[in-house]
């Protein structure tokens, strides 16, 4: 059964086709008539549950998106839902780096808890629907560090580490990414509902 990844983010979509392996994953790029989702929900869940239903009832096939974001403690959980276009920019992943690096500049060491959120959303054509959440704790560092990943990957340490997830292999990543438990968690949903 065909699977539509309700994105057109290559990096994403790679990273999903990684995890979502023994699925037949495409991305939207495979259906230009499926327009853009407006992401108007205020929680990761409400986001990643408009895209995967707007795609499933246009396309007629089972749909996953996802929605996804950096929560830093001191900032009150932002960028969170608006992490893509927290510099006002959708997607301009440096100038969300400088503005967030900007805004915690003052903030002691000791005070840069973050995590990492992805709400993961299955939605199928008659209207039914699960949703999975999946955390990655870490600490944000200032100076951004490795060119693996994308978005705020270069600033954020997860626990237990001493590199960003910028500095880590594809297959570590994924074992740790808050994406990947995400996912992991979904794909049973998936094979129980298809």
């Amino acid at each position: 059964m065909k699977i539509i990844l309700a994105t057109r983010n290559p990096g994403k979509i790679a990273e999903l086709r990684r995890i979502l392996s023994d699925f037949d994953i495409v991305g939207l790029e495979e259906f230009p008539q499926i327009g853009d989702v407006a992401e108007t929900g205020v929680t990761f869940e409400e986001n990643a549950l408009l895209k995967a239903h707007a795609v499933a009832r246009q396309s007629g096939l089972p749909a996953v998106a996802d929605d996804s974001g950096l929560c830093v403690d001191v900032l009150n959980g932002m960028p969170g839902v608006f992490s893509a276009r927290w510099s006002g920019r959708h997607g301009d992943d440096q100038a969300n780096l400088d503005l967030l690096l900007a805004q915690v500049s003052d903030v002691p060491e000791e005070r840069l808890a973050a995590h990492f959120t992805c709400c993961a959303a299955l939605a199928l054509p008659d209207g039914r629907f699960r949703t999975v959440e999946g955390l990655l704790p870490g600490r944000l560092i200032r100076t951004p560090r490795g060119a693996n990943g994308f978005g705020y990957d270069p600033i954020l340490v997860p626990e237990g580490e001493t590199r960003t997830t910028a500095e880590l292999s594809a297959e570590e990543k994924d074992a740790i990414s808050h994406r990947g438990r995400a996912f992991r968690a979904l794909a049973p949903i998936v094979r129980e509902l298809l």
